[in-house]
């Protein structure tokens, strides 16, 4: 009686082990920059209390000395009036080095809420 074997095999092992391990390390190198985009987006509703465009830059660098955001600072926010309310909009680029030439582009930009 021939019995049909089931399962992965070695060589499918090692492959999935490897993207596995690929997307662990894309992951590890990207989890900073999405927390330190928190904290920008947390620094910039806190600097939209503000009344003044040099106040409210301030009160960014401030809160990003406590965040230790690295990415941005006061000087690189757009500080504008919506009615009677101050919004603070910000963008940036992070790159990361992959491999290589190889290099993963963030995109990020937000705004006061």
């Amino acid at each position: 009686m021939k019995h049909k074997q089931r399962g992965i095999s070695f060589i499918g092992l090692l492959f999935v082990g490897g993207v596995l391990a690929c997307t662990f390390v894309l992951g590890a190198q990207v989890l900073p920059t999405l927390l330190e985009y928190q904290a920008i987006t947390k620094a910039a509703t806190k600097a939209a209390a503000g009344s003044t465009v040099p106040e409210v830059r301030s009160i960014f660098d401030k809160a990003g000395q406590i965040d230790d955001i690295h990415s941005i600072a006061g000087k690189d926010l757009d500080v504008t009036k919506e009615g009677d309310k101050t919004v603070v909009a910000f963008s940036y680029a992070k790159e990361i080095h992959m491999a290589g030439p190889a290099y993963l582009l963030l995109k990020y930009n937000g705004r006061s809420k």
